[in-house]
């Protein structure tokens, strides 16, 4: 009797432990979001964007963390691999468009990852140039 309530006890602890590791995996190794097939949530002119982060940046964040967002404005500066949109809004690119000039208008789409309150700037990352 002692045997079998062991076997079974070990048994219960191996299918436990495989459900964790395999939950741990799933979360860690999950598939990376495609930004550029994914829905706009928000679209809406980069300087209301940034207004909205500047004026209060807990509620911004509340509406636009992790967010697919197009945004449309100006590029005031070109570098590596991110654009500035307004002075205040910095896009990051996986490789740097070849159509992105100075004093352009242009409307790009991006997952929102927060607010640089040291720089005073948005961040969007996965961006990609609309058409």
């Amino acid at each position: 009797m002692n045997k079998r309530k062991l076997g079974i006890g070990v048994v219960i602890l191996l299918v436990l432990v495989s459900g964790l590791l395999y939950g741990y995996y799933g979360f860690l190794y999950k598939p990376v979001r495609n930004i550029e097939a994914e829905k706009s949530a928000f679209v809406m002119p980069a300087h209301r964007l940034a207004v909205e982060y500047t004026s209060d940046s807990g509620k911004a964040d509340g509406n636009y963390l992790n967010q697919t967002i197009e945004i449309k404005g100006k590029i005031t500066e070109v570098r590596d691999s991110l654009i500035i949109l307004n002075d205040k809004i910095v896009c990051g690119f996986d490789a740097m468009p070849m159509n992105a000039d100075v004093n352009k208008d242009i409307t790009i789409k991006g997952r929102c990852i927060g607010f640089d309150e040291l720089f005073g700037e948005v961040k969007l990352d996965q961006c990609t140039i609309k058409q």
